[in-house]
């Protein structure tokens, strides 16, 4: 429930305590305009209220226990929200001797959780070692996790480690889609006391041999990780796309455009589809199939403006891409927009923040897909960049990007 007190926002909820005897009141302050990067703070944890009958005992079900603060995601207040939210809420729900034994991650660079994952997370979960992570970071913490997860072969010891996600990123895609269903933003808070989990599932973005992963805020490129046959390969679970989105994503990538959190979107759409020097919207160049009930189905236009193949339902809290996409269900929506002109996208796709109402206009394709291929056919280095998560890959002149949903998960993520 919500309470408005003036000057500031008062988000309240009821969690289970471990051992099902008591449930534990939690009050967050989230300040008035609710800015969705800046967490909260904690203003009070009420009275237990003892249960007439309690309800399951999860105490053995504790897991070895990581915190990952990433320090850099969103605007940067994962240490402070850990320290001054959620520390005392575990301290609540599960006693200071528990929490003592939680081992804490700060993030120092861009890879510090592709590291983690790869050093300390994989080894373990390997040998089937029970793992919870919980995760202070946007949908970038989770796609490195997948990576990280999904960069070796599993033995069958392998058991997925449990991840809290605490929303921390700029627009929390995954997070606002599992938890589409709720009037309020809780960030994550009531799901630290929950041990009920499920698969995520996940999908393969696989490259032509010449693409580069962006770094640094594009200052720089690496190597992709390779498959059998050369090409490059990165692990998804919110979205890949080309064209539009993915420019905006690619050009939103610097201290300036991220000083303003989430509306860093909104500015570099409109710069994207009205130029400031008076040119039209660049038309992008490029060959679309997408693959349904084991069959390719190429898409007659060879011009685009929108291209994106999504596994949620929220690019942002208010703004549904997906709307026949449910929380978790492993399902892939493509949402594709032909050539129009700037305004004409920037109408259309102002609909999702209408429940999604975009996808019934007759100039957007929404279809249910297995797969998505796209063939870029451009020459300029910034009109071949794809995102996959957040993350920006650039792909060769005649570069590709084949997209598949996957059967198996490698983790699984806590729910309410």
């Amino acid at each position: 429930m919500e309470f408005d007190h003036g000057d500031c926002l008062t988000v309240s909820m009821w969690t289970p305590s471990l051992d099902g005897t008591h449930y534990i009141l939690i009050d967050l302050h989230v300040g008035a305009e609710e800015n969705p990067t800046h967490a909260p703070m904690l203003l009070g944890t009420g009275t237990p209220k003892r249960l007439k009958s309690p309800g399951p005992d999860r105490t053995v079900e504790l897991r070895e226990t990581h915190i990952v603060l990433s320090t850099g995601s969103g605007s940067k207040r994962a240490v402070f929200f850990f320290e001054w939210a959620v520390r005392p809420i575990l301290k609540k729900l599960y006693g200071e001797a528990e929490v003592a034994k939680m081992k804490v991650h700060t993030t120092e660079s861009e890879t510090s959780i592709l590291e983690l994952t790869n050093d300390v997370f994989f080894p373990r979960a390997n040998t089937g070692k029970p793992l919870r992570i919980v995760l202070f970071s946007g949908d970038g913490g989770i796609v490195d996790l997948v990576n990280g997860l999904s960069s070796k072969p599993r033995s069958d010891a392998y058991i997925a480690p449990q991840v809290v996600l605490l929303p921390l990123g700029t627009a929390n895609a995954l997070y606002h889609s599992i938890n589409v269903a709720t009037e309020e933003n809780k960030w994550g808070v009531h799901t630290l006391g929950s041990t009920t989990a499920k698969p995520l599932p996940i999908f393969t973005a696989t490259f032509s041999p010449g693409a580069r992963l962006l770094v640094d805020q594009a200052r720089s490129s690496q190597a992709l990780p390779k498959d059998e046959h050369g090409n490059g390969v990165l692990h998804g679970a919110v979205v890949c796309s080309w064209a539009v989105h993915a420019s905006i994503v690619a050009d939103t990538d610097t201290p300036e455009y991220r000083s303003h959190g989430v509306d860093r979107f909104k500015m570099a759409a409109t710069e994207a589809l009205h130029p400031s020097d008076g040119s039209p919207p660049h038309t992008y160049r490029g060959r679309i199939s997408y693959l349904q009930d084991g069959t390719w189905h190429e898409i007659e236009e060879k011009e685009h403006a929108y291209v994106l193949a999504t596994m949620v339902s929220n690019l942002e809290r208010p703004f549904c891409v997906s709307p026949r996409s449910s929380p978790l269900d492993g399902s892939m929506h493509l949402v594709h927009l032909g050539p129009m002109d700037g305004d004409e996208v920037m109408r259309i796709m102002g609909l999702a923040y209408q429940g999604g109402k975009h996808v019934e206009e007759e100039g957007v394709r929404y279809e249910s897909i297995d797969g998505l291929r796209i063939e870029v056919l451009e020459g300029e280095e910034r009109w071949r960049r794809v995102c996959v998560d957040g993350k920006i890959v650039r792909v060769e002149e005649g570069g590709w990007v084949e997209v598949r949903k996957e059967k198996s998960s490698v983790l699984d993520i806590v729910v309410a």
